[in-house]
């Protein structure tokens, strides 16, 4: 099979094709309890970045990445097949959570996120960046038939935890609510939000024209640069950015009592201390001001947005690429060229 692999750390400023083609990459087995999977899609998110450039590497290499993925079952491991969760030819997705220990207090509670063996598609186990995967059928997704392949993929990080992140806000309609960034997950919770909480207003904070055009144009109530004061203090704002400084700037926008959720799994560094060296705290942080992280996905964060974004229904604004370009598409994302969300066409 082909499968775009990544051998080693590499400095995505220096090196702009990280990942290399591999026409012959050997397509996997899959075990008693997995499905093989053929990849019809691939949705290209900033956390490949991450492994990459090493903020939340690998635990191996060579890796194939990708956590976005749709496709169609191929083979069955026996013990999927007992299970009869799916059968051959069903359309699944497989999102960031590739598995759990499904034993310990947190997978108990549903809470498998937080599990000391979480194990993470595209950067613990090989990813959708080829053309067939395996992963357990227990972390796998029915795709609605509402979504095309292409619209599904970025659902299953982008608008997952997206999801968590509006849960975790703690907003009710009526509230007002931030969202710093405005890329694959922004414009996903901004019709999410719009939908579950009707009587609110969602502000966007974005350093780019274009996005705040975008914003606008889906709705959004507001949107200025990520330095400029909204018009009214925010109940709650969620972070979708990948720098401190925008993050650590939304923090004056919360009212009193207010919620940061930051969404990014990782913070590129290079800002850190000149955004916290300006945190002042009786603008900043006074009066119960919260800053919580949203740390993976659940299994029910996955399969209750997927029957959200169904129900509204959700479409995501995508661009594809072919397999072949995913360090274009990535180098795009470096360069802040997004509109909605990238994803890679690998079959039809």
């Amino acid at each position: 099979m082909k499968a775009m692999v990544l051998k080693g750390l590499s400095d995505f400023g220096r090196n702009a094709s990280p990942l290399e083609l591999a026409e012959a990459a050997k397509k996997p087995v899959p075990g008693p309890d997995q499905l093989l999977v053929r990849v019809l899609r691939c949705g290209v998110c900033h956390t490949e970045l991450d492994e990459i450039e090493g903020r939340t590497p690998p635990h191996r290499f060579p890796v194939i990445p990708g956590h976005q993925v749709v496709g169609r079952v191929e083979e069955m491991g026996e013990e999927a097949v007992r299970k009869n969760r799916f059968k051959p030819g069903d359309r699944v997705g497989v999102a960031w959570i590739y598995s759990a220990c499904g034993r310990c207090e947190f997978c108990l509670g549903g809470r498998e996120n937080l599990c000391a063996d979480f194990r993470a598609t595209g950067r613990d186990a090989n990813g959708g960046y080829a053309e067939y995967m395996a992963v357990p059928g227990d972390f796998a997704y029915k795709i609605p038939a509402v979504f095309s392949d292409s619209e599904a993929a970025p659902l299953l990080c982008a608008g997952s935890v997206g999801y968590r992140s509006l849960r975790l806000s703690g907003i009710r309609d009526g509230d007002s609510i931030g969202l710093t960034g405005f890329g694959a997950s922004g414009h996903l919770v901004l019709a999410m939000a719009r939908h579950k909480y009707p009587g609110s207003r969602v502000f966007v904070f974005s350093r780019s024209e274009s996005e705040r055009d975008f914003a606008r144009g889906l709705g959004a109530f507001w949107a200025g640069d990520t330095g400029d004061r909204p018009p009214e203090k925010l109940r709650s704002i969620i972070d979708t950015t990948p720098a401190w400084g925008p993050a650590v700037s939304a923090l004056s926008a919360l009212e009193k009592g207010g919620r940061l959720v930051i969404n990014a799994i990782r913070k590129e560094d290079s800002d850190k201390q000149k955004a916290f060296g300006q945190i002042d705290y009786p603008r900043d942080l006074w009066m119960e001001k919260e800053i919580k992280s949203v740390a993976n996905i659940t299994r029910r964060d996955v399969e209750e947005f997927l029957s959200l974004a169904a129900g509204i229904p959700i479409r995501p604004e995508v661009q594809e690429y072919s397999l072949e370009e995913a360090n274009k598409a990535l180098l795009e994302i470096t360069q802040r060229k997004i509109r909605g969300a990238k994803v890679l066409r690998i079959s039809d």
